[in-house]
């Protein structure tokens, strides 16, 4: 068996201008990365490319060689949003990433076979093998979700007998860490999120929020809030190969990311660590995720 661990790219965060998307997707067709996550897992307004152009692109990026997975909605709040999870569920020719259990819904009426995104909330080896039972194939563990919780989730789902799904980590990217029904960036611009002028697509790496000592700390990302390091487990290659780990998931960012999955895909050919690019993912080791220096 190939002991070379996969690369995917993420499904995107941030709210790009249609050509940027397209022009970003079709130079990554190119990269070495091998499973592209496509769609909007935000925010139902963010409409530069409809449903359609997106499962275009998907078949294009598959045509380029790439495993390609529709990704959906993290929160679900209209009935209209539930009826995209549906066409994505039901194009077949894909998998889909459920961020919401409406999503895991759709793909075990239709068959699909899915991947569980980090907002599903999975935290035990029952309830990952119920999923199992609607088509799981693929893991991601939330971002709070470390290296002692996904060790002991899975040593408890092979104690009963099962088969562990694939295992994706979040390698590189900035976390998600929560969302909500209010759009916190209309907020920060005193607009009302029904008139927000889609006001998120000016900031392509997301909204710098600084603490009151003018201390970076989140990005304001519409409905969803981001960490503001750039988190990179590369030097944890060895033990992510040790724990098991089948992909490593990079986020795309506004620049620079075709260097970063080159860094990545170098790194996955021999048994190295990789220098370190991004910020430690305290997180993953079971500490705060975001180190403050005292003083």
């Amino acid at each position: 068996a190939d002991a070379r661990m996969n690369l995917s790219l993420g499904p995107l965060q941030y709210f790009w201008p249609r050509d940027t998307t397209l022009a970003f997707y079709r130079d990554a067709a190119t990269w070495p990365v091998d499973i592209v996550y496509l769609g909007e897992t935000v925010c139902s307004k963010r409409r530069e490319l409809r449903t359609a152009e997106w499962i275009a692109l998907a078949e294009e990026l598959a045509a380029a060689g790439k495993e390609v997975v529709l990704s959906s909605l993290s929160l679900i709040e209209a009935e209209s949003e539930l009826g995209v999870i549906d066409r994505l569920a039901a194009h077949g020719g894909f998998k889909l990433e459920a961020n919401d259990l409406s999503a895991v819904q759709a793909c075990r009426e239709r068959g699909t076979p899915l991947v569980a995104g980090p907002s599903l909330n999975l935290y035990n080896h029952r309830a990952l093998a119920m999923l199992v039972e609607d088509g799981l194939v693929r893991w991601v563990p939330g971002v709070e979700q470390g290296e002692t919780l996904v060790r002991e989730l899975r040593q408890a789902f092979e104690a009963d007998g099962g088969t562990m799904p694939e295992l994706e980590v979040i390698a590189w990217g900035r976390l998600p860490l929560a969302y909500s029904a209010r759009c916190f960036t209309a907020r920060a611009l005193d607009v009302a999120k029904d008139q927000c002028g889609f006001r998120c697509i000016d900031y392509p790496d997301a909204l710098p929020l600084a603490t009151r000592e003018g201390r970076p700390f989140l990005r304001i990302n519409g409905i969803q809030v981001l960490g503001e390091e750039v988190t990179d487990l590369g030097p944890e290659l060895p033990a992510l190969r040790a724990l098991g780990v089948d992909i490593l998931r990079l986020y795309p960012q506004a620049e620079g990311l075709a260097e970063v999955v080159r860094h990545f895909d170098h790194a996955r050919a021999g048994d190295a660590a990789a220098s370190q690019l991004g910020q430690r993912n305290g997180y993953w080791h079971g500490e705060p995720g975001m180190q403050v220096a005292a003083g």
